[in-house]
């Protein structure tokens, strides 16, 4: 009986900590616009870079991109999970991050 009640206490513990780790974690997405696939895309995803810096997020997994051609342009979509760092990088902007 004592083994049960400590099994269920860790089990307690380890989910309020898994459930507190992935509180702070939300999706981010951005839109690109361009007259190019190539270009939309790649608006999209810099800019959903920029926004998970400028949050004070690290991006989560992978980055997913839908495009739509448009009668001139294309529009790409780019979102990803992103969550808070205890540890911010230092940066010069999204993509110059020192080691660390």
């Amino acid at each position: 009986m004592r083994s049960l009640k400590l099994g269920l206490a860790a089990t307690a513990v380890i989910c309020a900590l898994s459930a507190t780790a992935q509180a702070d974690c939300v999706k981010v997405g951005s839109v690109g616009e361009a007259p190019t696939h190539d270009i939309a895309k790649l608006f999209a995803t810099n800019g959903l870079a920029n926004i998970i810096y400028g949050q004070g997020r690290e991006g989560k997994g992978p980055v997913h991109t839908k495009c739509e051609d448009g009668s001139g342009t294309t529009t790409c979509r780019a979102s990803q999970m992103a969550c808070k760092v205890s540890n911010p990088k230092t940066c010069l902007g999204a993509w110059l991050c020192l080691p660390g």
